[in-house]
């Protein structure tokens, strides 16, 4: 199983669910790798210089590297997915709303300054010349593809939205946190998909 993460803040409010999904698909005797995409977490490639596509290839190349049968994607991972590749899309979100909320944090983040800065102004040089959003250093051409990217329709992966899990999305909190109950149901949710008909 490749699990492609959610992205940015996204994916640091969901590491441990992620995780601790991945700890009991092992334990259903399923195998699953978590790659880096380029520029995020050890990876020594600049942010600045990624983009959709790029992240689309190097989550195909992880597949076949890995021989995944199936994918996982969280949240904004769906944006990166092989879209041929079966699996699962647990509470996918279209690039402008991973933006959105980056955007927000960084309006609010101004006005506790003393700053004054608008969404619009910070959408307008994000195209242009790139854009740190919650501390993660955007480019041009990342900032532009996700404003336009979106969950591709003809995917041959099944959505898992919030509501099938129970609870709130753990995404929505101030700070990380996990969900043990949450965790079961995801996993739970793919081995049953897996299972023989």
């Amino acid at each position: 199983m490749l699990v492609l993460p959610a992205l940015f803040d996204e994916a640091n409010k969901l590491r441990r669910l992620t995780a601790e999904v991945m700890q009991r698909l092992d334990g259903a005797g399923i195998g699953s790798v978590l790659p880096d995409l380029p520029g995020c977490n050890e990876s020594r490639q600049p942010l600045q210089a990624q983009s959709l596509d790029h992240w689309r290839q190097c989550a195909a190349a992880a597949a076949a590297h890995f021989s995944a049968t199936h994918v996982l994607t969280l949240r904004g991972g769906v944006l990166t997915v092989p879209p041929e590749l079966p699996g699962w899309n647990y509470a996918p979100v279209a690039g402008r709303q991973v933006l959105r909320a980056m955007l927000r944090a960084r309006t609010i983040a101004a006005r506790e300054a003393g700053r004054e800065e608008t969404i619009e102004a910070l959408q307008q040089t994000g195209r242009s010349e790139g854009v740190e959003l919650a501390g993660w250093p955007l480019g041009p051409g990342l900032f532009a593809q996700l404003e336009n990217a979106a969950p591709q329709p003809e995917s041959a992966q099944v959505e898992i939205d919030q509501g099938a899990i129970g609870g709130g999305g753990l995404w929505l909190r101030a700070e990380p946190d996990e969900s043990p109950e949450q965790a079961d149901a995801l996993a739970a949710a793919i081995v049953t998909g897996l299972a023989p008909a």
